[in-house]
């Protein structure tokens, strides 16, 4: 069953520090009828919250429907959205699935979500029964129909190990690229591409790539093209910090790639600081799903820490700039209320992420 409306919800007042922005720090904030009131409401009955307010989190490259196995049922699912809310992950774009979530956004107490369709692939490139898998000709018409089933967002798979190279390589001539990102934006859909390595993303950005996932491939030359196009990248560094277990896996069939995949991993966090201090758009995804457990969003914003972004640059990469970069809002008069309360302000120190005191869906108080 669905869970309560947001009009049901009871009225909040919540105080301290509320966090509507990076800038724009209240003392006091209102939640009526599930929706943020920056002014205080009359003659009402409140109950009261307090703490350190932010928006709710955002995952931006999540798997809600695939475990390491492909499709999981929808018991599995609800426990999948459920672990992600408890960690404060109230927006997920589910960055590519076979797997029919629709039914998620008919339950008020699990997250809001976005989704990129799903992924389209090169035949035999990709993992077996999770993408699409089609021919370059075949890839504009099947990014419609995609553009169609997502929620303004088109996964691509930018490259994957070539057998017989034995290595990292481009699924998709450039012309293909074109056409295929252009009937998406005719769509009014973005488009975004799995990318591990270097040589696929000079294509995709000439071709007008919107978002580049995991990213670890960027080089001077690319980061500095992303940087000038604006395009995003969410770096997955939960994910990328698995490459040396995935090289040792397939270091005997494959010793090229397992090499390459060492070395991506080696200069991980090298990466993603120099696209930050270039001026690239950086956003917190964790991968959940497939191989990976749900609820890592704090794990992602400390190791972009670790890679060497500011703290409040970190947190806004999970919160009020992912956000905005969705097209969803925060804590702005009227929005829906999907907050999280912490102890303490987490821009001062990251670790709090991994303790929300408070999650705050549609207005409802959960917990």
């Amino acid at each position: 069953m669905a869970g309560p409306a947001e009009g049901d919800a009871p009225v909040l007042r919540l105080r301290g520090r509320v966090l509507c922005g990076p800038d724009d720090v209240r003392d006091e904030v209102w939640v009526v009828g599930g929706r943020v009131s920056l002014t205080r409401p009359g003659g009402l009955d409140a109950q009261t919250v307090e703490g350190v307010v932010l928006p709710g989190l955002v995952d931006a490259h999540c798997h809600i429907g695939l475990d390491r196995h492909g499709v999981v049922d929808e018991a599995t699912q609800w426990r999948q959205a459920v672990t992600d809310r408890d960690a404060g992950s109230l927006l997920i774009r589910d960055a590519g699935s076979p797997a029919d979530t629709r039914w998620i956004d008919d339950h008020a107490d699990l997250p809001r979500m976005i989704r990129a369709g799903r992924h389209i692939a090169r035949t035999r490139r990709y993992i077996r029964g999770i993408g699409h898998e089609v021919e370059p000709e075949n890839l504009p018409a099947c990014v419609a129909r995609e553009a169609a089933r997502g929620d303004g967002w088109v996964k691509l798979v930018g490259d994957w190990i070539d057998r017989d190279l034995g290595d990292l390589a481009p699924c998709w001539p450039a012309d293909a690229l074109r056409a295929a990102i252009a009937t998406a934006h005719a769509a009014g859909a973005r488009v975004t591409a799995h990318c591990f390595g270097e040589d696929c993303l000079p294509d995709l950005l000439a071709a007008g790539i919107d978002c580049i996932e995991h990213a670890c491939g960027l080089t001077e030359a690319t980061r500095a093209e992303a940087a000038r196009r604006t395009v995003a990248i969410v770096p997955t560094l939960v994910n990328i910090a698995t490459f040396p277990q995935l090289a040792a896996g397939g270091e005997e069939r494959f010793p090229v790639w397992a090499a390459h995949l060492r070395a991506l991993h080696a200069r991980r966090r090298d990466t993603v600081a120099a696209a930050y201090e270039a001026g690239v758009p950086v956003y917190v995804g964790t991968d959940a799903g497939g191989s990976l457990p749900h609820g890592l969003v704090a794990q992602e914003v400390a190791e972009l820490v670790a890679a060497g972004l500011p703290a409040a640059a970190a947190v806004d990469a999970a919160c009020w700039a992912a956000r905005a970069w969705l097209g969803r809002p925060g804590l702005h008069e009227g929005a829906g209320a999907d907050l999280v309360v912490y102890d303490a302000d987490p821009r001062d120190d990251v670790s709090v992420l991994a303790r929300p005191r408070l999650v705050v869906l549609r207005g409802r108080p959960l917990g």
